[in-house]
């Protein structure tokens, strides 16, 4: 074995290889050519002595000896990044790169705005920010952090909760002028509904009066879509009704571009939760962002304490 060639460099194309069975993506992830992936990986093998990957044309799935190694490597990678941030806060403020993974609209209409005034406070600390609903695998595609809207399944990530999101039945004004105005659930069926398809149960909404009473009801429309965007623009050009986030559409209702209806109901709320890779938690400038996040979400309007 020739020791001098197994370099963290080496130990870190190997690692993300392992994660996202694919050295095309990784390339692209790390910012190097793929013969460069290729030549990291063959040198640490001809060091190690072993194969540690076996590759064909459409996959990259480790051998048993490359996933006894790839643990090994994951703790010597996770004390180097704890090794050089420590010796950062001891003397500069923290430094580095946080990848984060939001919800697309929530984290268009605030997360961005709220990540813009983390790096005015932190300006050393880079984001990597991804849009989607997606549930994705944070350790395979590298995020460190993941803020997710709606229920969760049992996850190996930690889990933080950020609050419960309330929700509320709106229109735009010229819709109900034209159309009237539902005063009970029930006349929903009547009405055009702007309805999310990836979100379960968008099709039969439960609600609740405020004297207990509870109902199943109906919804559909002409239109349906997949993104909270979509529906917000839907609503403003008068396109139906639609049960909202508080946070989607607080400053369309502020300026009266939208009206709250059937304010006797409510819908029930809706967990936001944050998704954390619990070897990363401990890393500083992750740290802070997820303090820093979690702090500012529960201002959000409509936001409910968990």
């Amino acid at each position: 074995m020739d020791k001098s060639d197994i370099t963290l460099e080496r130990m870190r194309s190997f690692v993300r290889v392992a994660e996202r069975g694919s050295l095309s993506a990784v390339a692209r992830e790390l910012g190097l050519g793929q013969s460069t992936v290729t030549r990291h990986l063959n040198e640490l093998e001809h060091a190690l002595g072993i194969a540690l990957l076996s590759r064909t044309t459409r996959r990259v799935a480790l051998t048993e000896e490359g996933s006894r190694y790839y643990q090994n490597c994951l703790a010597i990678l996770r004390l180097v990044e704890q090794a050089s941030d420590e010796a950062h806060s001891a003397g500069d403020a923290p430094a580095g790169t946080v990848r984060l993974s939001c919800t697309a609209s929530f984290g268009v209409l605030h997360g961005t705005r709220l990540l813009f005034a983390f790096q005015d406070r932190h300006p050393r600390i880079d984001i990597d920010l991804s849009l989607s609903d997606e549930r994705i695998d944070l350790v395979r595609e590298g995020v460190d952090i993941a803020i997710r809207l709606g229920p969760l399944a049992d996850s190996t990530m930690k889990l933080r909760s950020l609050g419960r999101s309330h929700r509320l039945f709106v229109a735009a004004p010229h819709y109900l002028a034209r159309h009237g105005t539902p005063v009970s659930p029930d006349d929903l069926a009547r009405h055009q509904g702007i309805r999310m398809t990836n979100v379960a149960g968008s099709a039969q909404l439960a609600v609740e009066s405020a004297g207990g009473e509870h109902y199943s009801v109906p919804f559909d429309g002409r239109l349906r879509v997949d993104h909270g965007l979509a529906v917000r623009e839907a609503l403003l050009a008068g396109r139906g009704i639609a049960p909202t986030h508080r946070w989607l559409v607080d400053d369309l209702l502020a300026s009266g571009q939208l009206e709250p209806i059937l304010t006797d109901y409510t819908l029930p709320s809706v967990p936001l939760s944050m998704l954390i890779v619990p070897e990363r938690a401990s890393v500083a400038r992750v740290r802070l962002l997820i303090d820093f996040l979690a702090a500012e979400i529960a201002t959000l309007p409509g936001m409910e304490s968990a």
